[in-house]
């Protein structure tokens, strides 16, 4: 085949891979400065991310890396991901979720329901977190967020509550105590470690790993006890 002829073939194809919606669409990337992302219920997606702006994937679709900045991140139920982060705003998953990696924010909460799956950490600095019946196989960490390991969900590698450090978990008026609750059949295999003030509500049918840095206080209804 003559060098001008394979040219021809080769920009042909180009062209015809950039014009099929196959092609263009199926594991795209999207990323963005100003706006939202919406992932599209049932489709698979690559990264996606965003500076200033939220980010939703329906039910059933996938994705690698989703990221956003000034923003939050909303998965509903099935959703799979790579991992997903963001520093201004919360980040939730629907049940039966499915991220290999890690969550993470710095000023919001992260909520993870019933059925779901991280193969990494859960952590924020300013931010509740809180599980259903999820089973998190790297640990929780945060600095002035509440934890809560709700009914029925484990985590593999223990519970780190950090001293604040520099501006980060810098609070202004009243000091916040954060509040720490492994529920009804939950498992922390993992160390609970605290390097700062905490309360620590334990069920009696959880499992906990060693405890340094506060004292658990065991509790035998369907919720804990009020502070």
């Amino acid at each position: 085949m003559n060098r001008f002829l394979l040219c021809t073939v080769l920009v042909a194809a180009s062209a015809a891979a950039f014009a099929s919606p196959q092609a263009n669409d199926t594991r795209r990337d999207i990323s963005k400065v100003n706006g939202g992302i919406t992932a599209e219920a049932g489709r698979a997606y690559g990264d996606l991310d965003t500076v200033n702006g939220g980010i939703q994937l329906d039910r059933g679709a996938s994705a690698g890396e989703v990221e956003t900045v000034n923003g939050g991140i909303t998965a509903g139920d099935g959703v799979t991901a790579s991992e997903a982060s963001t520093v201004n705003g919360g980040i939730r998953f629907g049940r039966d979720g499915r991220i290999s990696g890690n969550l993470e924010t710095v000023n919001g909460g992260i909520f993870i329901d019933r059925g779901s799956k991280v193969g990494g950490d859960v952590s924020t600095v300013n931010g509740a977190i809180g599980l259903v019946g999820t089973a998190v196989e790297g640990g929780i960490e945060t600095v002035n967020g509440d934890v809560t390991v709700g009914a029925d969900s484990r985590v593999a590698r223990g519970i780190r509550v950090e001293k604040p450090k520099g501006n980060f978990g810098l609070n202004f008026g009243k000091h916040k105590i954060p509040r720490v609750v492994i529920g009804p059949n939950a498992v922390v295999d993992g160390p609970l470690v605290f390097e700062r003030e905490v309360k620590l509500y334990v069920h009696a049918s959880a499992r906990i790993g060693s405890v340094s840095g506060a004292t658990a206080v065991r509790y035998d209804g369907a919720t804990p006890p009020k502070d």
